[in-house]
């Protein structure tokens, strides 16, 4: 019996008599795929449960320190408890439908009988199965209204964030840039119980600590110059909701003091103001820096690093994840050939494998910039591979925002890899800005000439200069 992903299912026996957890454990043998740990007492049990998990605890209910009901009551309050099957002596029925009502899953009857054994432990096996296989598909769909993905690694993403969306619990979102983190932040507040109340997001990096502080925690009217008015600041106004602290690790430490106590006390004080304000917000934060590191190193508040990871979730790179990018290329070459109107896109043999070769340090986001700029730039409606960048390492933390043009040069005089430049970039934005004129003018040049604000002639210009010269000129004074 496998449990989710194929993973071995662990039971866990739980019973005074040695002898009892011998027969059990060498009748579960029968089953494959299955696992045994054993327990002497409830107490016992507890400490291997937290230790790490099981899919199925079967216990007895009459045992010394700890007996099976309390064990019972207190697994199942857990957040995704195992299923939990008592075992009741004959005539002890009562006892048994009374451990059911306290969370237990099913039960069966000592003496054990073997095929009465084994279809209860098959039952609540395949129950366990069919919840994380539903948690699976909820979290994929959930994830997927933000992400486009076909990989393992995002798919086990997607059911972590539905676990630790539905529960109000803080969450620290690692990765590296690019990657998608505040996409991951807008899952969880999706799968969260908070998804109707208001959600907003703050850059940590974005404002000097002064302007910062009042941002997050508001201030009176005259708190410092320029303070015109009351402003009650980010946390008063998540109120209810969840606010995402997008690059946590670049807050000043004055105000990562005062974050530490939002989230120890659950109020905010104001800058110019006595009193604390009681705020109920749930807080999400994102960063691609090691925090533990700049905790040993003093950079970001101990205390504060292990408040924020209650619950850390990572989103791997691109290069972890290369099935992702054949889908991503095809998102991005849609949503930009619409952008553009370019028409359907000609893709070139070995495209896609050349993509996947590539190092993307830049993840995500550089995929985009990089198939956004081959889509503007292509030619008669298809994409030209010299303008991929070069599947050469680049350095750490390098991204690039799309292919430049050939011969381009770095500010040191170096030649660069082939990608987008400034100029192609403006060049890209000019052409979709005259391609959007001339449709919203069906054709009409002279009409899309007032729309751009140019003359005739400096549109006529533009058409030859981007090779849209052909384009007929419906309803227009002739050729210009």
């Amino acid at each position: 019996m496998r449990g989710e992903s194929g993973a071995v299912s662990r039971v866990l026996v739980v019973d005074d008599d040695a002898g009892v957890r011998f027969t059990l454990r060498e009748m579960l043998r029968s089953l494959s795929g299955i696992e045994v740990e054993q327990a002497e007492d409830g107490e016992a049990a507890l400490e291997k449960l937290a230790a790490r998990p099981f899919e199925l605890v079967i216990t007895d209910l009459r045992m010394p320190r700890m007996d099976g009901m309390e064990l019972v009551r207190r697994v199942s309050v857990v957040p995704h408890a195992p299923r939990i099957i008592v075992i009741t002596a004959h005539g002890s029925e009562r006892f048994a439908v009374e451990a059911v009502k306290a969370g237990a899953y099913d039960y069966f009857r000592k003496p054990f009988d073997v095929d009465e054994l084994l279809a209860v432990v098959t039952r609540a096996l395949e129950s366990v199965r069919l919840r994380h296989e539903n948690e699976r598909l909820t979290g994929e769909l959930n994830l997927s209204r933000s992400m486009v993905f076909s990989s393992e690694p995002m798919g086990r993403l997607a059911q972590l964030v539905q676990r630790a969306g539905s529960r109000d619990v803080t969450v620290l979102i690692t990765g590296e840039s690019g990657t998608g983190k505040e996409r991951v932040a807008e899952a969880l507040v999706r799968a969260s119980p908070r998804a109707n109340g208001p959600y907003l997001r703050f850059n940590c990096a974005a404002l000097t600590e002064e302007l910062a502080e009042a941002e997050l925690f508001g201030h009176s009217k005259g708190a410092f110059t320029g303070a015109h008015r009351v402003r009650p600041g980010l946390f008063r106004e998540a109120d209810g909701g969840t606010l995402l602290l997008d690059e946590v690790g670049e807050l000043a430490p004055p105000l990562q003091a005062k974050l530490l106590r939002v989230l120890q006390e659950g109020e905010v004080r104001p800058v110019g103001e006595d009193r604390p304000v009681k705020v109920d917000v749930r807080i999400l934060a994102a960063t691609h820096r090691d925090l533990r590191k700049r905790a040993v190193e003093g950079q970001f508040r101990e205390d504060l690093y292990y408040r924020l990871n209650v619950v850390q979730l990572r989103v791997p790179p691109l290069r972890e994840r290369p099935e992702d990018i054949p889908v991503l290329a095809r998102m991005f070459l849609d949503r930009f050939s619409d952008r553009f109107h370019t028409g359907p896109l000609k893709v070139p043999e070995g495209f896609v494998d050349r993509l996947v070769a590539l190092p993307w340090p830049g993840n995500v986001r550089e995929l985009e910039n990089t198939l956004e700029s081959l889509v503007a730039l292509s030619s008669d409606g298809e994409l030209d591979l010299s303008l991929l960048p070069t599947s050469a390492p680049r350095a750490a933390g390098a991204t690039s925002a799309g292919p430049v043009a050939e011969g381009a040069r770095s500010e040191e005089g170096e030649a660069t890899p082939t990608g987008t430049g400034l100029k192609e970039r403006v060049e890209a934005y000019e052409r979709g800005l005259v391609l959007d004129a001339l449709r919203i003018e069906g054709g009409n040049r002279s009409g899309a000439a007032r729309r751009l604000g140019i003359g005739r002639a400096t549109l006529h210009d533009k058409l030859r200069k981007y090779g849209l010269d052909s384009a007929p000129d419906e309803g227009g004074e002739g050729r210009g």
